[in-house]
């Protein structure tokens, strides 16, 4: 267990770029070698996937949760094809 803990407020980021995460990843490995965590707070959507995206999830030690968006109807795939082709049978 670290023994110390930095808290960073995520939610001024307002459009973060694979640069915030490369930031945020050296701050990580900065905090390590202070023996301390990183802790994220106020991540936005956008953030997490960014991060999730990176591969940094467990690094940053972030939980990124993907919830199914709730539709109307749900989606099917429909495919189209000529009267001709047997595929279309």
């Amino acid at each position: 267990m670290r023994s110390g803990r930095i808290v960073l407020d995520c939610g001024p980021f307002s459009a973060p770029t694979a640069g915030t995460v490369d930031h945020l990843a050296r701050l990580c490995v900065a905090a390590h070698r202070c023996d301390c965590e990183l802790e994220l707070t106020n991540a936005d959507a956008g953030l997490l996937d960014l991060i999730d995206f990176a591969g940094l999830a467990d690094v940053l030690r972030v939980e990124v949760q993907r919830h199914a968006e709730q539709r109307e109807h749900p989606l099917g795939v429909e495919e189209e094809g000529e009267l001709g082709d047997p595929a279309a049978g």
